[in-house]
């Protein structure tokens, strides 16, 4: 994949550069023009002796003059044409799974009970895990989770894949009127299941995408994936000029389940759920008047060094073999450091200077004259109006509203995703823009933070600014439940396995 981008990249400048020599040569004329209009032309009405004589002379030196100007206007088209291209969100699409693949948490635990693979210690756990979890009684299953027995294999999980992947590719090219042949630029993203053929190569089969486009296949990088892929497609906008970028961002369940009994392999049956996002992006300027959001920046943080952080998130065999994902009692402690080491990248980038003088005051305080002063942790809100949190459960929730000060109003989002569509990975944090959408928070100039957690151990951000209001969402994952919502999701909420009957 490196080796690809680098050729790419080495093309396309090597093209660019010969493009703007070309163009620059054909300016000569214009700028001969624009040299004796901006010298001589003011000149004309005052005329005198003296005046011809300077203008003679002027005339005598026109090439030399020429020549400066040329250099001038060369010195300017390199400089706008290293300067970044903007980046514009056009739209987004959020996977609605139909009504039969909703789970009750009732159903949830009696379908787990019937599975006859967990002790009863283990459905105690789980139980309980699941009425702190912070879900509804609605999140989604794959069919082969929900039915009976399990059907967990290869055909299943690109069934469950396959109708993620195609109801939001094909929603998003529809809202935004795109052909799939002026897409130049496809990046896909599932961390846990990566066939071959790619999941990339399998969109442009069924779109039928153009020969030259330049495809990414993401897997392994966790629930962050979603900002890296925006963050690769940035990247590629830089080299790849008036095209589109498709971003799709999944997870599949399906092989994703875990039938075993060790305990820290059991929190992610209570979290996770079916669920994906696909998000056009462009370059082209002439599609700015009708995007959403441009995007401002992005911050990766990547812990991998460290073992704590390398470790506390880990796809494993138990003692029977056993495949599922264990999480490991030091995560939100992990979790804390790479937050604080991506918001000291992004702070100086999007906050007033006012609250960059008050850390770096504390900062002074503490490093150089060793005083007892608590860190000055400053306001995002002063910088940001819109927070999508990675909705990976409530225990992170409830830990970044008290670290970043936030209100229920910013954190709403974020619980709401969760409480509705459960853990749904890398793609949480599109279900969580596209609340705010619904909701009609979204105003002209309003910036949103992107803020998610994964794998190895990494923190990555991105932050948007809106090109518009936007007063209608349009098709949105949100459209049957926008007027119900928000509720209130107490701390426990007791789960009552009777209130579910099994189909005979």
């Amino acid at each position: 994949m490196d080796r690809q981008l680098l050729r790419t990249v080495k093309q396309a400048t090597k093209n660019h550069a010969g493009l703007m020599y070309h163009r620059l040569v054909g300016h000569i004329p214009h700028l001969l023009v624009v040299t004796l209009l901006v010298v001589v032309a003011p000149q004309l009405s005052t005329l005198t002796p003296e005046k011809v004589r300077a203008l003679w002379n002027t005339a005598v030196n026109a090439p030399a003059l020429a020549m400066a100007c040329w250099a001038a206007a060369l010195a300017a088209y390199t400089y706008a044409s290293s300067r970044p291209q903007p980046v514009y969100l056009v739209d987004l699409a959020g996977y609605k799974p139909p009504v039969e693949l909703e789970a009750s948490r009732a159903k949830t635990i009696v379908h787990f009970s019937r599975c006859g693979r967990f002790s009863e210690q283990s459905m105690a756990f789980q139980k309980r895990m699941l009425e702190r979890s912070g879900l509804g009684e609605a999140t989604h299953f794959p069919m082969s989770l929900i039915r009976l027995p399990v059907d967990m294999c290869d055909r299943t999980a690109m069934e469950e894949s396959h109708a993620v992947i195609f109801g939001v590719v094909d929603e998003v090219l529809r809202k935004t009127g795109v052909d799939a042949g002026d897409v130049g630029v496809l990046i896909f993203n599932s961390s846990l299941l990566s066939p071959t053929p790619s999941f990339t190569s399998l969109i442009v089969n069924r779109y039928k995408f153009r020969d030259d486009i330049v495809t990414h296949n993401l897997s392994g990088m966790g629930c962050s994936a979603g900002i890296i892929a925006i963050d690769l497609a940035k990247r590629l906008l830089q080299v790849h000029r008036n095209t589109y970028a498709l971003v799709v961002s999944t997870e599949n369940i399906t092989l994703n389940a875990y039938m075993g009994n060790n305990r820290p392999m059991l929190v992610t049956n209570t979290l996770f759920r079916v669920g994906g996002a696909a998000i056009l992006l462009t370059n082209r300027a002439g599609d700015r008047a009708r995007s959403k959001y441009q995007l401002i920046h992005t911050v990766r943080t990547h812990r991998g060094a460290h073992d704590q952080s390398y470790g506390c998130v880990t796809q494993e065999e138990d003692e029977v073999g056993e495949v599922g994902v264990s999480l490991s009692k030091e995560l939100m402690a992990v979790a804390g450091e790479a937050l604080k080491t991506n918001i000291t990248t992004l702070g100086p980038l999007i906050l007033p200077m006012s609250e960059q003088l008050r850390f770096l005051a504390t900062v002074v305080l503490k490093k150089v004259f060793r005083a007892q002063v608590k860190a000055y942790l400053p306001d995002f809100k002063l910088a940001l109006e819109h927070f999508c949190i990675h909705a990976g459960g409530r225990g992170v929730l409830d830990e970044l509203e008290n670290s970043l000060k936030l209100s229920p109003w910013h954190m709403e989002p974020s619980r709401m995703t969760l409480y509705r569509f459960g853990n749904t990975s890398s793609s949480s944090l599109w279900y969580e823009l596209a609340y705010c959408e619904a909701k009609r928070r979204i105003k002209k100039g309003d910036r949103v933070w992107q803020i998610a957690f994964g794998s190895g151990f990494k923190c990555n951000s991105a932050v948007w600014r809106a090109l518009r209001t936007i007063d209608d969402a349009g098709e949105s994952p949100w459209t049957q439940d926008v007027d119900v919502l928000p509720v209130d999701v107490p701390k426990v909420v007791p789960i009552d396995e009777t209130s579910y009957q099994v189909p005979i």
